[in-house]
Protein backbone atom coordinates (compact mmCIF):
# COMPACT_ATOMS: atom_id res chain seq x y z
CA UNK A 1 0.00 0.00 0.00
CA UNK A 2 1.53 2.94 -1.07
CA UNK A 3 2.51 5.73 1.84
CA UNK A 4 1.87 9.71 1.56
CA UNK A 5 5.21 11.14 2.05
CA UNK A 6 4.34 13.83 5.06
CA UNK A 7 6.18 17.16 4.24
CA UNK A 8 9.04 18.89 6.64
CA UNK A 9 6.93 20.24 9.57
CA UNK A 10 5.84 17.06 10.89
CA UNK A 11 6.83 17.33 14.33
CA UNK A 12 3.73 19.00 15.46
CA UNK A 13 4.57 19.47 19.32
CA UNK A 14 7.02 17.83 21.96
CA UNK A 15 3.99 14.95 22.63
CA UNK A 16 5.52 11.79 21.82
CA UNK A 17 2.11 11.02 20.43
CA UNK A 18 0.91 14.05 18.70
CA UNK A 19 -0.64 13.59 15.37
CA UNK A 20 0.07 14.77 11.88
CA UNK A 21 -3.16 17.04 11.68
CA UNK A 22 -5.64 18.45 14.08
CA UNK A 23 -9.29 19.47 13.12
CA UNK A 24 -10.39 22.33 15.36
CA UNK A 25 -14.56 22.59 15.29
CA UNK A 26 -16.22 25.19 17.37
CA UNK A 27 -19.96 24.12 18.55
CA UNK A 28 -22.77 26.02 19.84
CA UNK A 29 -26.50 24.57 19.68
CA UNK A 30 -24.81 21.68 17.21
CA UNK A 31 -25.96 18.32 19.27
CA UNK A 32 -27.44 17.05 15.97
CA UNK A 33 -24.77 17.68 13.80
CA UNK A 34 -21.87 16.56 15.84
CA UNK A 35 -22.64 12.65 14.60
CA UNK A 36 -22.53 13.05 11.22
CA UNK A 37 -19.72 15.43 11.00
CA UNK A 38 -18.01 12.94 13.21
CA UNK A 39 -18.67 10.31 10.57
CA UNK A 40 -17.86 12.13 7.28
CA UNK A 41 -14.18 13.29 8.83
CA UNK A 42 -13.61 9.90 9.48
CA UNK A 43 -14.86 8.86 5.68
CA UNK A 44 -12.65 12.06 4.18
CA UNK A 45 -9.44 10.85 6.42
CA UNK A 46 -9.51 7.08 5.70
CA UNK A 47 -7.37 6.81 2.74
CA UNK A 48 -4.42 9.04 3.65
CA UNK A 49 -2.00 7.71 5.97
CA UNK A 50 -1.85 10.11 8.68
CA UNK A 51 -2.82 10.12 12.74
CA UNK A 52 -5.72 12.67 13.28
CA UNK A 53 -7.65 14.27 16.08
CA UNK A 54 -10.91 15.89 15.99
CA UNK A 55 -11.31 18.20 18.49
CA UNK A 56 -15.04 19.71 19.13
CA UNK A 57 -15.31 23.00 21.32
CA UNK A 58 -18.05 23.17 23.36
CA UNK A 59 -18.90 27.30 23.52
CA UNK A 60 -21.82 27.07 26.17
CA UNK A 61 -23.96 25.22 24.24
CA UNK A 62 -27.63 25.05 26.61
CA UNK A 63 -28.31 22.00 24.68
CA UNK A 64 -26.61 18.28 24.75
CA UNK A 65 -23.76 19.30 22.91
CA UNK A 66 -21.67 18.45 25.59
CA UNK A 67 -23.21 15.00 26.38
CA UNK A 68 -22.62 14.07 22.43
CA UNK A 69 -19.07 15.30 22.54
CA UNK A 70 -18.83 12.94 25.54
CA UNK A 71 -20.40 10.10 23.61
CA UNK A 72 -18.12 10.13 20.85
CA UNK A 73 -15.04 10.54 22.70
CA UNK A 74 -15.82 7.43 24.37
CA UNK A 75 -16.73 5.71 20.64
CA UNK A 76 -13.37 7.30 19.50
CA UNK A 77 -10.35 8.07 21.55
CA UNK A 78 -9.44 10.42 18.75
CA UNK A 79 -12.18 13.30 19.82
CA UNK A 80 -11.23 15.60 22.41
CA UNK A 81 -13.80 17.53 23.88
CA UNK A 82 -13.45 20.96 25.43
CA UNK A 83 -15.97 22.78 27.31
CA UNK A 84 -16.27 26.73 27.69
CA UNK A 85 -17.65 27.89 31.26
CA UNK A 86 -20.06 30.17 28.88
CA UNK A 87 -21.19 31.33 25.66
CA UNK A 88 -17.39 33.55 24.56
CA UNK A 89 -17.92 33.55 21.12
CA UNK A 90 -16.76 31.83 17.90
CA UNK A 91 -13.51 33.56 17.64
CA UNK A 92 -12.38 32.50 21.57
CA UNK A 93 -14.02 29.17 20.92
CA UNK A 94 -11.73 28.71 17.83
CA UNK A 95 -8.74 30.20 20.22
CA UNK A 96 -9.46 27.46 22.32
CA UNK A 97 -9.15 25.07 20.14
CA UNK A 98 -5.88 25.74 18.39
CA UNK A 99 -4.21 26.25 21.85
CA UNK A 100 -5.09 22.78 22.69
CA UNK A 101 -4.37 21.40 19.02
CA UNK A 102 -1.14 19.09 18.91
CA UNK A 103 -0.98 18.73 15.45
CA UNK A 104 2.09 19.55 12.98
CA UNK A 105 -1.48 21.38 10.73
CA UNK A 106 -4.46 22.55 12.09
CA UNK A 107 -7.71 22.73 10.21
CA UNK A 108 -10.67 25.22 11.58
CA UNK A 109 -13.74 24.09 10.27
CA UNK A 110 -18.21 24.53 11.23
CA UNK A 111 -19.74 22.01 12.94
CA UNK A 112 -22.94 22.38 10.43
CA UNK A 113 -21.08 20.27 7.60
CA UNK A 114 -21.32 23.52 5.58
CA UNK A 115 -17.88 23.29 5.26
CA UNK A 116 -17.63 19.93 3.40
CA UNK A 117 -14.74 18.00 5.19
CA UNK A 118 -14.71 16.37 1.44
CA UNK A 119 -11.98 19.33 0.99
CA UNK A 120 -9.81 18.35 3.46
CA UNK A 121 -7.43 16.16 1.44
CA UNK A 122 -7.64 18.82 -0.91
CA UNK A 123 -6.39 21.42 1.75
CA UNK A 124 -3.93 18.82 3.32
CA UNK A 125 -2.16 17.90 -0.51
CA UNK A 126 -1.77 21.82 -0.45
CA UNK A 127 -0.10 22.05 2.58
CA UNK A 128 2.48 19.43 1.19
CA UNK A 129 3.55 21.27 -1.29
CA UNK A 130 4.71 23.74 0.69
CA UNK A 131 1.59 26.05 1.72
CA UNK A 132 1.61 27.20 5.24
CA UNK A 133 -1.82 28.82 5.11
CA UNK A 134 -4.66 26.99 3.02
CA UNK A 135 -7.37 29.29 2.50
CA UNK A 136 -11.00 28.39 1.48
CA UNK A 137 -13.27 30.45 -0.52
CA UNK A 138 -16.51 29.86 -0.75
CA UNK A 139 -18.36 29.78 -4.35
CA UNK A 140 -21.90 31.16 -3.30
CA UNK A 141 -24.55 29.62 -5.04
CA UNK A 142 -28.11 30.53 -5.96
CA UNK A 143 -29.50 28.97 -2.94
CA UNK A 144 -27.88 32.20 -0.98
CA UNK A 145 -29.95 34.94 -0.34
CA UNK A 146 -28.73 38.59 -2.64
CA UNK A 147 -28.82 40.33 0.56
CA UNK A 148 -26.02 38.05 2.01
CA UNK A 149 -24.19 37.81 -0.80
CA UNK A 150 -24.02 41.76 -1.04
CA UNK A 151 -23.08 42.25 2.92
CA UNK A 152 -20.44 39.87 2.33
CA UNK A 153 -18.95 41.67 -0.26
CA UNK A 154 -19.25 44.98 1.13
CA UNK A 155 -18.03 44.01 4.80
CA UNK A 156 -14.76 42.64 2.78
CA UNK A 157 -14.32 44.92 0.38
CA UNK A 158 -14.69 47.87 3.59
CA UNK A 159 -12.72 45.62 5.98
CA UNK A 160 -9.55 45.44 3.27
CA UNK A 161 -10.02 49.10 2.41
CA UNK A 162 -9.64 50.33 6.23
CA UNK A 163 -6.88 47.83 7.36
CA UNK A 164 -5.08 46.80 4.41
CA UNK A 165 -5.21 43.50 4.80
CA UNK A 166 -6.34 41.77 1.83
CA UNK A 167 -9.30 39.11 2.44
CA UNK A 168 -11.31 37.80 -0.52
CA UNK A 169 -15.10 37.86 -0.38
CA UNK A 170 -15.97 34.17 0.72
CA UNK A 171 -13.18 33.85 2.85
CA UNK A 172 -14.07 32.51 6.21
CA UNK A 173 -12.81 30.39 9.25
CA UNK A 174 -12.36 27.12 7.18
CA UNK A 175 -8.50 26.31 6.44
CA UNK A 176 -5.72 24.90 7.05
CA UNK A 177 -2.63 26.32 9.12
CA UNK A 178 1.13 25.13 9.84
CA UNK A 179 2.08 24.60 13.21
CA UNK A 180 4.40 27.17 12.56
CA UNK A 181 1.32 29.82 12.05
CA UNK A 182 -0.82 28.44 14.88
CA UNK A 183 2.29 28.92 17.18
CA UNK A 184 2.62 32.87 15.75
CA UNK A 185 -1.00 33.66 16.49
CA UNK A 186 -1.16 32.08 19.69
CA UNK A 187 1.81 34.78 20.43
CA UNK A 188 -1.13 37.22 19.70
CA UNK A 189 -2.65 38.70 23.31
CA UNK A 190 -5.39 41.35 21.65
CA UNK A 191 -8.99 40.85 23.11
CA UNK A 192 -10.81 42.00 19.81
CA UNK A 193 -10.29 38.71 18.36
CA UNK A 194 -10.56 38.24 14.56
CA UNK A 195 -8.65 35.34 13.87
CA UNK A 196 -9.34 36.21 9.75
CA UNK A 197 -7.50 39.45 9.89
CA UNK A 198 -4.68 38.17 12.31
CA UNK A 199 -4.10 35.20 9.75
CA UNK A 200 -4.03 37.20 7.09
CA UNK A 201 -1.98 39.52 9.24
CA UNK A 202 0.68 37.14 10.08
CA UNK A 203 1.81 36.42 6.51
CA UNK A 204 3.86 33.24 5.31
CA UNK A 205 3.06 31.48 2.04
CA UNK A 206 -0.84 30.83 1.49
CA UNK A 207 -3.10 29.52 -1.56
CA UNK A 208 -6.59 29.32 -2.06
CA UNK A 209 -8.79 26.60 -2.14
CA UNK A 210 -12.40 26.98 -3.90
CA UNK A 211 -15.57 24.76 -2.43
CA UNK A 212 -19.13 24.91 -2.75
CA UNK A 213 -20.69 25.61 0.78
CA UNK A 214 -22.85 23.10 1.45
CA UNK A 215 -26.47 23.15 2.85
CA UNK A 216 -26.73 22.89 6.69
CA UNK A 217 -27.26 19.39 7.72
CA UNK A 218 -29.41 19.76 10.92
CA UNK A 219 -30.77 22.97 13.46
CA UNK A 220 -31.00 26.98 12.84
CA UNK A 221 -27.81 28.84 12.75
CA UNK A 222 -27.48 30.74 15.46
CA UNK A 223 -25.69 33.56 13.84
CA UNK A 224 -28.25 36.00 13.21
CA UNK A 225 -28.12 39.86 12.49
CA UNK A 226 -27.07 41.39 15.73
CA UNK A 227 -24.00 38.81 16.14
CA UNK A 228 -22.97 39.50 12.15
CA UNK A 229 -23.05 43.25 12.95
CA UNK A 230 -21.01 43.10 16.03
CA UNK A 231 -18.48 41.08 14.53
CA UNK A 232 -17.95 43.18 11.61
CA UNK A 233 -17.70 45.93 13.94
CA UNK A 234 -15.30 44.31 16.04
CA UNK A 235 -12.89 43.01 12.83
CA UNK A 236 -12.61 46.68 11.37
CA UNK A 237 -12.14 48.29 14.86
CA UNK A 238 -9.44 45.92 15.95
CA UNK A 239 -7.89 45.81 12.60
CA UNK A 240 -7.58 49.88 12.05
CA UNK A 241 -7.29 53.27 13.24
CA UNK A 242 -8.95 54.69 9.70
CA UNK A 243 -11.98 55.30 10.94
CA UNK A 244 -10.43 57.28 14.16
CA UNK A 245 -8.53 59.42 11.39
CA UNK A 246 -11.64 59.35 9.55
CA UNK A 247 -13.55 61.10 12.35
CA UNK A 248 -11.24 63.75 12.75
CA UNK A 249 -11.71 64.73 9.20
CA UNK A 250 -15.30 64.72 9.66
CA UNK A 251 -14.63 67.63 12.55
CA UNK A 252 -12.35 69.62 10.66
CA UNK A 253 -14.96 69.56 7.81
CA UNK A 254 -18.17 70.70 9.36
CA UNK A 255 -15.52 73.11 11.39
CA UNK A 256 -14.75 74.51 8.31
CA UNK A 257 -18.53 74.75 7.48
CA UNK A 258 -19.91 76.08 10.97
CA UNK A 259 -16.88 78.85 10.04
CA UNK A 260 -18.15 79.54 6.89
CA UNK A 261 -22.03 80.00 8.31
CA UNK A 262 -20.45 81.93 10.57
CA UNK A 263 -18.37 84.42 8.63
CA UNK A 264 -21.70 84.51 6.48
CA UNK A 265 -23.80 85.83 9.08
CA UNK A 266 -21.48 88.45 10.09
CA UNK A 267 -21.13 89.77 6.08
CA UNK A 268 -24.98 89.55 6.20
CA UNK A 269 -24.83 91.88 9.08
CA UNK A 270 -22.50 94.07 8.55
CA UNK A 271 -22.09 94.95 4.64
CA UNK A 272 -25.91 94.49 3.56
CA UNK A 273 -28.94 95.17 4.22
CA UNK A 274 -30.66 91.65 4.26
CA UNK A 275 -32.19 90.16 7.82
CA UNK A 276 -29.82 87.52 9.11
CA UNK A 277 -31.53 83.67 9.04
CA UNK A 278 -33.64 83.63 11.87
CA UNK A 279 -33.79 80.65 14.12
CA UNK A 280 -34.73 77.65 12.04
CA UNK A 281 -31.06 77.91 9.85
CA UNK A 282 -29.30 78.42 13.26
CA UNK A 283 -31.16 75.26 15.01
CA UNK A 284 -30.27 73.29 11.95
CA UNK A 285 -27.01 73.93 12.19
CA UNK A 286 -26.19 73.64 16.30
CA UNK A 287 -28.08 70.30 15.43
CA UNK A 288 -25.93 69.20 12.89
CA UNK A 289 -22.22 70.44 14.73
CA UNK A 290 -23.96 68.66 17.98
CA UNK A 291 -25.14 65.41 15.81
CA UNK A 292 -21.19 65.21 14.41
CA UNK A 293 -19.93 65.65 17.48
CA UNK A 294 -21.37 63.02 19.70
CA UNK A 295 -20.47 60.70 16.92
CA UNK A 296 -17.27 61.45 16.87
CA UNK A 297 -17.25 60.92 20.89
CA UNK A 298 -18.84 57.67 20.11
CA UNK A 299 -16.59 56.29 18.31
CA UNK A 300 -13.32 57.51 20.43
CA UNK A 301 -14.44 55.89 23.61
CA UNK A 302 -15.06 52.58 21.11
CA UNK A 303 -11.54 52.31 21.22
CA UNK A 304 -11.26 53.73 24.79
CA UNK A 305 -13.48 50.67 25.48
CA UNK A 306 -10.58 48.28 23.28
CA UNK A 307 -7.76 49.40 25.11
CA UNK A 308 -9.72 48.62 28.72
CA UNK A 309 -10.05 45.41 27.29
CA UNK A 310 -6.67 45.25 26.67
CA UNK A 311 -4.98 46.41 30.19
CA UNK A 312 -7.80 44.23 32.05
CA UNK A 313 -5.78 41.30 30.90
CA UNK A 314 -8.73 39.28 31.14
CA UNK A 315 -8.51 35.57 30.06
CA UNK A 316 -10.32 35.16 26.38
CA UNK A 317 -11.77 32.28 27.34
CA UNK A 318 -11.88 29.83 30.59
CA UNK A 319 -12.53 26.22 30.03
CA UNK A 320 -14.90 24.21 32.61
CA UNK A 321 -14.56 20.39 31.25
CA UNK A 322 -12.21 18.79 29.14
CA UNK A 323 -12.30 14.78 27.95
CA UNK A 324 -9.11 13.75 28.99
CA UNK A 325 -7.23 10.45 27.83
CA UNK A 326 -4.51 8.77 30.19
CA UNK A 327 -2.47 6.23 29.14
CA UNK A 328 -1.75 2.97 31.21
CA UNK A 329 0.79 0.46 30.54
CA UNK A 330 2.00 -0.65 27.55
CA UNK A 331 -0.49 -3.36 26.12
CA UNK A 332 -3.57 -2.32 27.62
CA UNK A 333 -6.14 -0.82 26.49
CA UNK A 334 -6.54 3.01 26.85
CA UNK A 335 -8.82 4.45 29.49
CA UNK A 336 -10.88 7.05 28.80
CA UNK A 337 -11.52 9.18 32.07
CA UNK A 338 -13.47 12.69 31.83
CA UNK A 339 -12.08 15.36 34.12
CA UNK A 340 -12.81 18.48 34.95
CA UNK A 341 -10.62 21.64 35.11
CA UNK A 342 -11.52 24.67 37.41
Amino acid sequence: MPVRAMPRSCHSSNAPDAPVLSIVVPAYREAANLERLHEEVARCLAPIWCTWELILVDDGSPDTTWESIIELHERDSRVRGIRLSRNFGHQYALLAGLSAARGAAVITMDADLQHPPAVIPVLIDEWHRGSKIVHTVRRDSLEVSWRKRVTSRMFYRLFSFLSGVPIAPGMADFRLLDRQVVTELLKLKESGLFLRGLVQWVGYRSTNVEYDCAKRFAGKTSYDLRRMLRFAWTGITSFSIVPLRMATVLGLLTSLFAFYELMSAVYVKLFTHHAIPGWASLYGLVSLLFGVLFILLGMIGEYIARILEEVRERPRFVISDETVREHVQVGEFDKVAHATSG
